[in-house]
């Protein structure tokens, strides 16, 4: 089993920037894939980032390529979502996502939250105007 734990949400205006920090505990000697995805009230769940462990390759969703990076300490076995350039339309629950699976890592590496094993519960990110 993966544990994962968010933290560094918070509110931040329009044109901030804000790191969030995954941290992954339990189970985590097996290559696995880990990402990110956020949630608005009535939406779907979109992916926003993820990288493949194997050979660190990484994917962004277009409405935030360029503004969002996923740095990774393997070490700590931590993953950050660093945002700048934040837009109100980026307000949203940001959650991470972590799986060991071909399919769950497949869903991560195409940004589709379906079929993924692990989440964490969440961290809120409000961007106002």
């Amino acid at each position: 089993q993966v544990h994962l734990v968010e933290s560094g949400g918070c509110s931040v205006q329009a044109g901030g920037s804000l790191r969030l920090s995954c941290v992954a505990s339990g189970d985590t000697t097996r290559r696995y894939c880990m990402g990110w995805f956020r949630q608005a009230p009535g939406q779907e769940r979109e992916g926003v980032a993820s990288v493949f462990i194997s050979d660190d390759s990484r994917e962004y969703t277009d409405s935030v390529a360029g503004r969002f990076t996923i740095p990774k300490d393997n070490a700590k076995n931590t993953l950050y979502l660093q945002m700048s350039s934040l837009k109100p339309e980026d307000t949203a629950m940001y959650f991470c996502a972590a799986d060991r699976t071909p399919s769950g890592c497949r869903n991560l590496r195409t940004l589709r939250p379906g079929t993924i094993d692990y989440w964490g519960r969440g961290t809120q990110v409000t961007v106002s105007s």
